[in-house]
Protein backbone atom coordinates (compact mmCIF):
# COMPACT_ATOMS: atom_id res chain seq x y z
CA UNK A 1 0.00 0.00 0.00
CA UNK A 2 1.37 3.15 -1.16
CA UNK A 3 2.12 6.40 1.42
CA UNK A 4 -0.27 9.52 1.06
CA UNK A 5 1.02 12.15 -0.65
CA UNK A 6 2.21 15.56 0.91
CA UNK A 7 -1.32 16.99 -0.62
CA UNK A 8 -2.90 14.49 0.99
CA UNK A 9 -1.46 14.98 4.64
CA UNK A 10 -2.00 18.40 4.92
CA UNK A 11 -5.73 17.94 4.38
CA UNK A 12 -6.37 18.71 0.34
CA UNK A 13 -6.99 21.74 -1.63
CA UNK A 14 -9.63 23.19 1.27
CA UNK A 15 -7.58 23.29 4.10
CA UNK A 16 -4.19 24.23 1.93
CA UNK A 17 -6.41 27.18 0.85
CA UNK A 18 -7.10 28.16 4.44
CA UNK A 19 -3.44 28.41 5.66
CA UNK A 20 -2.62 29.91 2.65
CA UNK A 21 -4.51 32.97 3.28
CA UNK A 22 -2.75 32.91 6.91
CA UNK A 23 0.45 33.03 4.98
CA UNK A 24 -0.45 36.05 2.72
CA UNK A 25 -1.65 37.54 6.34
CA UNK A 26 1.67 37.11 7.89
CA UNK A 27 2.88 38.59 4.89
CA UNK A 28 1.29 41.53 5.21
CA UNK A 29 1.89 42.22 8.40
CA UNK A 30 5.79 41.08 8.71
CA UNK A 31 7.64 44.44 8.18
CA UNK A 32 10.53 42.78 6.54
CA UNK A 33 7.67 41.93 3.07
CA UNK A 34 4.71 44.08 3.89
CA UNK A 35 6.04 46.52 1.48
CA UNK A 36 6.00 44.02 -1.13
CA UNK A 37 2.40 42.99 -0.55
CA UNK A 38 1.07 46.39 -0.22
CA UNK A 39 2.30 46.67 -3.76
CA UNK A 40 1.02 43.87 -5.46
CA UNK A 41 -0.44 43.53 -8.66
CA UNK A 42 -3.23 41.05 -7.82
CA UNK A 43 -6.07 40.95 -5.36
CA UNK A 44 -5.59 39.27 -2.09
CA UNK A 45 -8.06 36.76 -3.67
CA UNK A 46 -5.98 36.09 -6.46
CA UNK A 47 -2.70 35.49 -4.71
CA UNK A 48 -4.60 33.07 -2.13
CA UNK A 49 -5.91 31.43 -5.82
CA UNK A 50 -2.34 31.21 -7.33
CA UNK A 51 -0.41 30.09 -4.00
CA UNK A 52 -3.38 27.61 -3.17
CA UNK A 53 -2.72 25.86 -6.81
CA UNK A 54 0.78 26.22 -6.58
CA UNK A 55 1.05 23.94 -3.33
CA UNK A 56 -1.50 21.38 -4.42
CA UNK A 57 0.10 20.64 -7.52
CA UNK A 58 3.55 21.25 -5.81
CA UNK A 59 2.39 18.04 -2.85
CA UNK A 60 0.57 15.80 -5.21
CA UNK A 61 -2.62 17.07 -5.79
CA UNK A 62 -4.69 17.40 -9.06
CA UNK A 63 -4.98 21.40 -9.79
CA UNK A 64 -2.95 22.97 -11.94
CA UNK A 65 -1.10 26.29 -11.70
CA UNK A 66 -1.70 28.32 -14.04
CA UNK A 67 0.56 31.48 -12.93
CA UNK A 68 3.95 32.71 -13.42
CA UNK A 69 7.27 30.83 -12.97
CA UNK A 70 8.67 32.05 -9.88
CA UNK A 71 11.54 32.98 -12.26
CA UNK A 72 9.08 34.65 -13.80
CA UNK A 73 7.30 36.69 -11.26
CA UNK A 74 10.06 37.57 -9.04
CA UNK A 75 12.71 38.84 -11.77
CA UNK A 76 13.50 42.62 -11.24
CA UNK A 77 12.36 42.63 -7.74
CA UNK A 78 16.06 42.10 -6.29
CA UNK A 79 14.28 40.04 -3.49
CA UNK A 80 16.91 39.60 -0.43
CA UNK A 81 17.77 36.32 1.34
CA UNK A 82 16.21 37.81 4.78
CA UNK A 83 13.18 38.51 2.18
CA UNK A 84 13.13 35.00 1.34
CA UNK A 85 13.89 33.79 4.90
CA UNK A 86 10.88 36.40 6.61
CA UNK A 87 8.74 34.16 3.72
CA UNK A 88 9.88 31.01 5.09
CA UNK A 89 9.09 31.82 9.02
CA UNK A 90 5.69 33.28 7.99
CA UNK A 91 4.87 30.17 6.24
CA UNK A 92 6.09 27.93 8.78
CA UNK A 93 3.87 30.41 11.57
CA UNK A 94 0.49 29.69 9.89
CA UNK A 95 1.28 25.62 9.28
CA UNK A 96 1.83 25.73 13.14
CA UNK A 97 -1.12 27.88 13.52
CA UNK A 98 -3.17 24.85 11.87
CA UNK A 99 -1.87 22.22 13.22
CA UNK A 100 -0.17 20.94 10.43
CA UNK A 101 2.59 18.15 11.02
CA UNK A 102 6.56 18.26 11.59
CA UNK A 103 6.98 15.93 8.84
CA UNK A 104 4.49 18.04 6.60
CA UNK A 105 5.95 21.81 7.69
CA UNK A 106 9.55 20.09 7.11
CA UNK A 107 8.50 19.03 3.54
CA UNK A 108 6.55 21.60 2.75
CA UNK A 109 9.31 24.14 3.48
CA UNK A 110 12.12 21.61 2.15
CA UNK A 111 9.66 22.71 -1.50
CA UNK A 112 9.68 26.03 -0.98
CA UNK A 113 13.45 26.55 -0.02
CA UNK A 114 13.86 24.40 -3.15
CA UNK A 115 12.53 27.77 -5.19
CA UNK A 116 15.17 30.34 -3.49
CA UNK A 117 17.25 30.18 -6.57
CA UNK A 118 14.05 31.33 -8.49
CA UNK A 119 13.16 34.33 -6.16
CA UNK A 120 16.47 35.47 -4.63
CA UNK A 121 17.97 37.77 -7.09
CA UNK A 122 20.85 40.34 -5.55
Amino acid sequence: MSEASLYERLGGEAKIKVFVADILKNHQNNPAVSPRYSQAKKSDEELIRLVTALICQGTGGPQKYDGMSMLAAHTGMNVAEAEFVAVLDDILAALKKHGVGEREQAELLAIAYGMKAEIVHQ
